[in-house]
């Protein structure tokens, strides 16, 4: 703690702002500032800091650093003596869009995705600019480096992947880096990508799925090696330490300890509560409601099913699931309300053909029918799968699967393989989509804008920033080392290479800011249907996702409603609100400027719609980030459940031979389908580190800014809030008990808990999924 007097003159007046001097050589945290105008507690006016400050010469600007109080002000309610402190600090944030960033900076800005390869070191790696009119993307934080020499459109990559500029202020805290070693663990997790090795290791699979029961038997030690005289554990410790032995020195018998002990995993709970859990449709149907990927299930609305594609180009528009064979797998008439369907038809069978000419994937446009039983649950009865007309003139195949009603084993085999398939195909869209590109990647403008737009002192900034916390620190490391060229994302997933390629195509096709918002997006769904009330009606009455989901989002809205209703008390002071109105016009024209000129984009002229975007900012980064990140190790971690890559087409596509191999070795064929060894461990170790929460976590409903307790009324609001998510807690917990409840209660299911708030101690909680909600998208 430093303390200081300083003379001030009697007439000076209110203090509204304190500027700060290092004057020591190296940077300092600063948390806060205390000043005694009157030289007691009673006369203390506090500045919450929370921020680096630079040595005053070590970036060759002038970097006294400018903090104001506690108390927030709207831009034409700032006091006159910081009215040119406010905006010279935002001057001071936005840079001049020039010149490499240093790590010590703070210097908000927008670029393209163009860093993700590297083709200076491997043409390979050369991928597309994402962000343009060829493929429209987010903008991530500008870092200057210098262009490639080899593609003048890219960004030159460091060796070190980690060494990605964020603004000083963005990065992890001390105590976050030290509880889960990120760097150290990346690092190891680069050296299964960076190292050349043979096709043969990348693709070696299971040879029985006992094996996959060693992994979490005893970490390994029963696998079997992949070559005479080894086991897999000394296999893959000599693949990272050549790697390791160029990024650092250090004790490699200590390095091995620590291997030994990433190896031995947790038993996943979806493996933990039933061992077959992977393996029943029963399970296959509920996790589309309430698994790590609840937010692609549709309700069907129109048969015969049709294609919005071209037919001249991919083959005939209309779907093989026809309402006779509907029918005649339910048994009964249809009615309405009734049907449902995960439809990565039309969205992937563009990519089929780009994806096989890569080695050791496949794809399909999948169509995956489910009907709606009299009990509340789903029930799987068709899977179409399809390839598309070729360039060269073959014809589209598809064809249409069923369980085998009629005792038909092999029937049972192709329908256990077409669900794997399948389950690939939203495992694949879960990490691109619901979670990368509209959690991490789409909220990173919203932060650069409001960095660069609001001031410290406005309320608004202060109402959102505990959402932004250690996000663009987390995206830079994705980009580093996940969704990066020949990383862990395109490594071990089906699109591969076009993984990132995928992304930016949903993002134009169907990305939209108005349908983030949770209430809207079960609409668009058909999933709810707005009643004469005014509120919410389920299609499906037991859908977990959407049962929590729209609690809490309901939660959020009323305290951003409070807290916008204190702050503007008039529409002309939202209009008028120059950062504000400053912030929403940088975010839908530089932020998402491929997007600018869409109509949906909502107006920042009244209450309702202010409150409508905070919300859905504030559910993206909270609840919607929760629901599909912390489930990842306790669904996927038993990757037969949720495979990221199915390697092989299914038998019946490659004829007489194919089926002879089914005939033959029907486990053989689903384990040279599901991922390789490699990539198993690629993935577990990835989906343990993300679905992990931090011990300096912020969680919603406990986390309070100093800035809020500043105002009684802000603070009664906020108390408020509290006691909602503590009464959503208590719903949760009553419903997870309910056995009429059969989407999260019973025999081996597993509860649906990732929506559940924090309960006082998270930390005295049985899993990860029931420790409550970040408030940010902190890993």
């Amino acid at each position: 703690m430093f303390e200081a007097t300083i003379d001030v003159p009697a007439w000076f007046g209110t203090v509204g702002a304190v500027r700060l001097d290092n004057d020591y050589e190296r940077e300092m945290f600063i948390k806060d500032v205390k000043v005694f105008p009157d030289g007691d507690e009673s006369s203390a006016v506090s500045f919450y800091c929370d921020s680096w400050v630079i040595h005053n010469e070590q970036n060759g600007n002038d970097d006294r650093r400018t903090f104001f109080p506690l108390k927030s002000y709207l831009p034409s309610q700032t006091p006159q003596g910081v009215q040119r402190l406010r905006k010279s600090d935002l001057l001071a944030i936005r840079g001049n869009g020039c010149g490499e960033r240093k790590q010590i900076e703070r210097i908000y800005d927008y670029d393209v995705y163009n860093d993700l390869g590297n083709p200076d070191n491997d043409p390979e790696t050369k991928r597309p600019v994402l962000g343009g009119k060829e493929h429209p993307y987010p903008r991530r934080c500008r870092t200057g480096r210098p262009r490639s020499k080899t593609d003048p459109s890219a960004e030159v990559r460091t060796n070190d992947r980690e060494d990605i500029y964020v603004p000083r202020d963005e990065a992890f805290s001390e105590s976050k880096q030290l509880a889960f070693e990120t760097k150290k663990k990346l690092a190891g997790l680069h050296a299964f990508i960076g190292l050349k090795k043979t096709e043969e290791h990348r693709s070696t699979s299971f040879t029985s799925l006992a094996a996959i029961e060693a992994i979490f038997e005893d970490g390994f030690k029963n696998m079997p090696s992949p070559k005479e005289g080894g086991s897999t554990k000394d296999y893959f410790f000599q693949l990272m330490k050549t790697e390791l032995q160029n990024l650092c020195k250090r004790d490699f018998e200590g390095l091995k300890d620590e291997i030994d002990k990433l190896l031995k995993f947790e038993t996943p709970q979806i493996h933990e509560k039933d061992k077959l859990a992977w393996f029943r449709d029963e399970e296959f149907a509920r996790e589309t409601l309430a698994g790590m990927n609840p937010m692609s299930i549709q309700l069907v609305t129109e048969l015969p099913i049709l294609s919005q594609l071209d037919e001249n180009i991919y083959g005939p528009r209309e779907s093989g699931i026809t309402k006779e064979l509907i029918e005649q797998q339910i048994n009964r008439v249809m009615t309405a309300d009734q049907l449902f369907m995960l439809d990565y038809h039309d969205i992937f069978l563009p990519y089929v053909h780009k994806v096989r000419r890569q080695e050791d994937t496949t794809l399909y446009g999948s169509r995956t029918l489910f009907f709606l039983t009299e009990h509340g649950t789903l029930k799987p009865i068709a899977i179409e799968l399809t390839r598309p007309k070729s360039p060269t003139g073959r014809l589209q195949w598809s064809h249409v699967f069923t369980p085998a009603s009629d005792g038909s084993v092999t029937g049972s085999w192709l329908w256990q393989l077409a669900k794997t398939h399948v389950l690939a195909h939203d495992t694949g869209y879960h990490q691109l989509i619901s979670h990368w590109l509209r959690t991490h990647c789409c909220v990173e403008p919203y932060i650069i804008a409001a960095h660069r737009q609001l001031s410290q002192m406005h309320p608004i900034y202060r109402l959102l920033h505990p959402h932004f916390r250690y996000t663009m620190e987390m995206n830079a490391h994705a980009r580093g080392m996940l969704v990066s060229a020949d990383g862990i994302i395109e490594s071990s997933f089906w699109p591969k290479k076009y993984c990132m390629e995928l992304s930016s195509a949903v993002y134009d096709k169907i990305w939209r800011f108005d349908m983030e918002a949770l209430p809207n997006d079960l609409i668009r769904r058909g999933m709810a249907v707005e009643g004469k009330d005014g509120n919410l009606e389920l299609t499906i009455e037991d859908y977990p996702y959407a049962n929590d989901g729209l609690l809490v989002w309901k939660a959020i809205k009323e305290w951003a409603s409070d807290y916008v209703k204190h702050y503007y008390e008039d529409v002309k002071d939202i209009i008028n609100d120059e950062e504000l109105q400053g912030w929403w016009e940088e975010v839908r024209t530089k932020g998402h400027g491929d997007k600018k000129d869409e109509p949906w984009w909502p107006e920042l002229d009244n209450h309702d719609n202010l409150v409508q975007v905070l919300t859905t900012i504030m559910w993206i980064t909270s609840g919607h980030h929760a629901a599909v990140n912390f489930g990842q190790y306790p669904f996927a971690g038993y990757f037969p459940n949720r495979p990221t890559i199915a390697r092989q087409n299914i038998p019946l596509e490659m004829g007489r031979e194919g089926m002879r191999k089914l005939v033959n070795d029907p486990e053989k064929v689903l384990l040279d389908t599901l991922p390789s060894q490699f990539q198993s461990l690629m993935v577990l170790v990835i989906l343990d580190l993300l679905s992990s929460h931090s011990p300096d976590e912020e969680y919603m409903g406990t986390h309070v800014e100093p800035a809020w307790t500043a105002e009684e009324k802000i603070r009664s609001a906020f108390d408020k809030f509290q006691g909602s998510m503590r009464d959503i807690l208590g719903l949760i917990n009553e419903m997870n008990d309910d056995p009429r409840r059969k989407n999260r209660h019973g025999a081996g299911v597993v509860p649906y808990m990732l929506l559940r708030p924090c309960d006082g101690d998270p930390s005295n909680e049985k899993s990860e999924m029931e420790m409550g909600i970040p408030n940010s998208i902190s890993i």
